[in-house]
């Protein structure tokens, strides 16, 4: 079994910054795709940036130039740094990895992370 332990939200102004951290722990096990997700209040989860296990991201337009995904490898650890954020940014952040395991990929998800940015 994997589990994705997220941290780093909070409360800030707007134009603030926030860094999310999600760290995958588990045994036998490699992670190929590294997600942020979001969802805001009363509205459907969002895709909002990926890094591939060759480094290379995408981001959703609404966060393109203003957030940066990353990875570090060697902790099992994706990172989502966050500037000049809006009060549209308010949401609880999820991190998703595809997981191999057993010669099978699977999609693991983190607890959520309250961030909220005030105007």
């Amino acid at each position: 079994q994997v589990q994705l332990v997220e941290s780093g939200g909070g409360l800030v102004q707007a134009g603030g910054s926030l860094r999310l951290s999600c760290a995958a722990f588990g045994s036998s096990f490699s992670i190929n795709t590294m997600g942020w997700y979001r969802q805001a209040p009363g509205k459907q989860r969002e895709w909002s940036a990926s890094i591939t296990k060759g480094d290379t991201t995408i981001y959703a337009d609404s966060v393109k130039g203003r957030f940066t995904i990353s990875r570090d490898n060697a902790k099992n650890t994706v990172y989502l740094q966050m500037n000049s954020l809006k009060p549209e940014d308010t949401a609880v952040y999820y991190c998703k990895m595809k997981v191999a395991r057993v010669g099978f990929e699977y999609d693991y998800w983190g607890q959520g992370t309250q961030v909220t940015v005030s105007s």
